[in-house]
């Protein structure tokens, strides 16, 4: 049988989503997971299955459940801290520091930063991931860094940026609830005493 002159254009299959929709439908699926059930209970199947693609897909581009999750942290801790350094040092690091609890606190990222943090205290490569995706530290020396010139106090930035993250952080992990903004007020200007 011969073929039509004009064939018809070739359509993907339906059912399996294209490579940049199988990737957000799997960065999605584990935010809705984490919260739904929670870190430990996650698989990569599970995962595969929410997101309406198939394992190998998945599996090319992520490993471990930790990767995936914590891609789509970078993803959304790069559009929630982002804080404008020209209305000078207070300002920008209250601002901050808002950023960062709401990120902690208020959404699915925030909650899988915890659970990785939680998990990275008994393996070694979840550890690794944090630890190289540096997700706070890069956030936080850029912020230091804009607003430098007008703290003459201002240890390395590594060091500054511990100084500002981790008492926010140590709160969040180890309280039943967020700190509240006098307690980011305080903080701050302590810093400020401290750094200028």
């Amino acid at each position: 049988m011969s073929s039509p002159a004009n064939p018809a254009p070739h359509r993907p299959k339906a059912g399996r989503p294209r490579s940049a929709e199988a990737r957000d439908a799997v960065l999605h699926a584990v935010d809705d997971m984490l919260a739904e059930e929670g870190y430990a209970a996650m698989t990569m199947k599970g995962i595969s299955e929410r997101a309406g693609v198939g394992r190998q897909t998945v599996y090319r581009w992520w490993t471990t459940k930790a990767e995936i999750l914590m891609e789509a942290m970078t993803i959304d801790a790069a559009e929630a801290l982002q804080v404008d350094p020209a209305e000078g040092a207070p300002s920008a690091l209250l601002g901050f520091l808002t950023q960062w609890r709401s990120f902690l606190c208020d959404g699915p990222s925030g909650l899988a930063y915890r659970a990785l943090i939680g998990e990275a205290q008994h393996d070694a490569a979840v550890r690794e991931l944090i630890q190289n995706a540096d997700l706070l530290g890069t956030a936080s020396r850029r912020l230091l860094d804009s607003i430098a010139t007008e703290l003459p106090g201002l240890p390395s930035l590594d060091l500054a940026g511990d100084q500002l993250t981790g008492p926010l952080l140590i709160r969040v992990l180890t309280r039943p609830s967020p700190p509240d903004d006098n307690f980011l007020s305080e903080h701050v200007d302590t810093l400020l005493r401290a750094w200028t």
